[in-house]
């Protein structure tokens, strides 16, 4: 990577696809896992504040930042539900590194792709941790433009076999079937949410709508289920039924940010939840019985960006997946910012 710190690579969506496809999907999400699990290990050395988020009837705008003291990072990501009806991503985002040493940025890349790896990569870090031992069968409730992701993170880190999808679009149930033929992964397509709990282990949520909302009832979560429930991700916007919340272990990222964004909202302050660095850490335990239900109520928090950001920084190191941006001024005498741009000026008068 050139290291000249007047220009930063930038990664296209162009090179992110490129960086994905010749390495595969479900080895990219097990690289950046590892990322997120060192990450996490050493939690404690992180700047962390909940996301800046600017919300509004349309939708919201955050940008989600933290530091380990080495490296800044920060991601900026909207979150547009009817964006789809536009023919629109709902999500889109990009992210920035930077050098806590200078100040200057090391990396700019799209990150609505990278969110989409990282946030399955996130999944599965959860589920080996809190899923109940030789689970196969997840049930995907959600089949938009996560599921494909987290349905392979699941397959590879995890061991998943079956995958039963649910969506109330039948077609984007259809869409994600039809992605996922060749995955190796057992496909059922499901006609209802009770249809699709049938056999599961582990039930995935991530759907995309704002609003408070009942993606799954107390009576289809039984004994010792695994949830990860990830589409609850704002204010005013939920997918479980409260009651299944006050029968579950609860683990989250950042608590401040959770409690705010996620299904435990619905939830007293004070309600107990378990950050999930401490179990990988081994601080405190995950699950410890058969009969338990574990609840990941998953938001994304800025560490599993900054991991990505570390992640893909590293592996485009001596690759032609990037290009570089002359985003830096570079006057001769750092004092002299006008005088660079005058000798611009007269630069371009002779031409």
């Amino acid at each position: 990577m050139n290291k000249d710190l007047n220009t930063v690579p930038f990664v296209s969506v162009e090179n992110m696809m490129r960086l994905v496809l010749e390495n595969g999907v479900e080895q990219c999400i097990e690289k950046l896992a590892k990322y997120i699990e060192e990450d996490f290990r050493r939690w404690p050395l992180f700047d962390k504040t909940p996301r800046v988020a600017s919300h509004s009837k349309e939708g919201v705008i955050e940008l989600m930042p933290t530091s380990d003291g080495i490296d800044y990072g920060f991601k900026y990501v909207n979150g547009h539900p009817a964006n789809m009806k536009r023919g629109l991503q709902t999500v889109t985002a990009f992210g920035l590194l930077s050098s806590v040493d200078t100040g200057y940025p090391v990396l700019l890349t799209e990150m609505t792709v990278l969110t989409a790896l990282r946030t399955a990569a996130t999944s599965a870090v959860a589920t080996k941790y809190l899923a109940p031992k030789g689970a196969k069968t997840l049930a995907l409730f959600g089949n938009g433009a996560q599921a494909e992701f987290q349905a392979l993170a699941l397959k590879h880190i995890c061991g998943i076999e079956n995958v039963r999808l649910y969506d109330i679009d039948p077609a984007a149930t259809e869409k994600c079937a039809r992605n996922l033929e060749n995955s190796g992964l057992n496909i059922v397509k499901c006609k209802s949410g009770e249809e699709a709990v049938e056999g599961a282990e582990i039930i995935t949520t991530c759907t995309a709508d704002k609003q408070y909302a009942t993606i799954l009832t107390d009576n289809m979560v039984g004994n010792g289920i695994h949830i990860n429930g990830i589409g609850g991700d704002c204010p005013g916007k939920t997918e479980l039924h409260k009651d299944i919340l006050l029968r579950s272990d609860i683990f989250v990222e950042y608590t401040p940010q959770t409690r705010i964004e996620g299904d435990i909202q619905q939830l007293n302050p004070e309600h107990p939840v378990t950050e999930l660095w401490e179990v990988m850490s081994g601080a405190k335990k995950g699950r410890i019985s058969d009969r338990q239900i574990t609840l990941f109520d998953g938001v994304g928090f800025a560490i599993e960006d900054f991991s990505a950001l570390r992640w893909l920084r590293d592996e485009i190191q001596g690759s032609d997946k990037y290009i570089d941006l002359d985003m830096i001024a570079d006057p001769d005498d750092p004092r002299d910012l006008f005088g660079m741009v005058m000798r611009e000026k007269d630069r371009m008068t002779n031409e």
